[in-house]
């Protein structure tokens, strides 16, 4: 595989229980939403190290566990609020970067495939993944510039929306990845699971659910 031009960035918590997928609880326990969050970071993991990259790095709050495989640098995330992580993510990058989170394990190289082809910034100057609930999954930029994040409002049903019209008032091309599915709720979970159904998060999530059907 030849490594691209593009640094890619997993944005994530260490999967610790009460502080990970909390919507998840109920109806699962705080230690299964954590093995959930768990399953979903290792899988995200596992595809970025299948992709054409220049760096694969790690934003960890927290620290390392078995889900992270070799050959993914670690940094830690920043204090302060979602928006300030993001952006200090990108300023520590030179060059293109392109930063996912760790709710979509159902992601597969086709789905980042426009950014990451070797004319993937030919054309665009960000990159942006949209995700079913209206906020992102993915967002890219050619050039680190944290202010394009800082003092956008998170986790709200517009968040997307107004963080892509940030890059385009700010005059950058934006192209646009398929919209996915972020997993925050029980629902959620099995949509994403019935997406990508041979990976660690939909065998958690099925063991997990015969477990208490049992």
């Amino acid at each position: 595989m030849t490594p691209g031009p593009t640094t890619l960035l997993v944005l994530a918590k260490e999967p610790v229980p009460g502080r990970v997928k909390t919507r998840l609880t109920p109806p699962f326990t705080p230690d299964e939403a954590a093995e959930l969050a768990a399953a979903s970071l290792a899988d995200t993991l596992r595809q970025v190290r299948t992709l054409p990259a220049r760096r694969r790095i790690l934003v960890l709050d927290g620290r390392p566990g078995p889900w992270l495989p070799p050959g993914i640098e670690v940094r830690p995330q920043c204090a302060g609020g979602l928006d300030e992580r993001i952006a200090a993510a990108f300023a520590e990058c030179t060059g293109p970067a392109l930063l996912i989170g760790m709710d979509t394990p159902q992601l597969t190289a086709a789905h980042l495939a426009p950014a990451l082809s070797p004319g993937g910034w030919d054309a665009c100057d960000a990159w942006f993944g949209p995700a079913e609930d209206g906020g992102f999954w993915a967002l890219g930029l050619a050039e680190p510039r944290p202010e394009l994040v800082l003092g956008i409002p998170m986790s709200l049903p517009h968040t997307g929306g107004v963080q892509r019209a940030r890059l385009t008032d700010a005059g950058l091309t934006v192209g646009d990845l398929t919209e996915l599915r972020d997993v925050d709720e029980a629902d959620d979970a099995r949509h994403v699971a019935q997406a990508a159904p041979h990976g660690e998060f939909a065998a958690t999530l099925a063991r997990l659910t015969r477990t208490a059907v049992g």
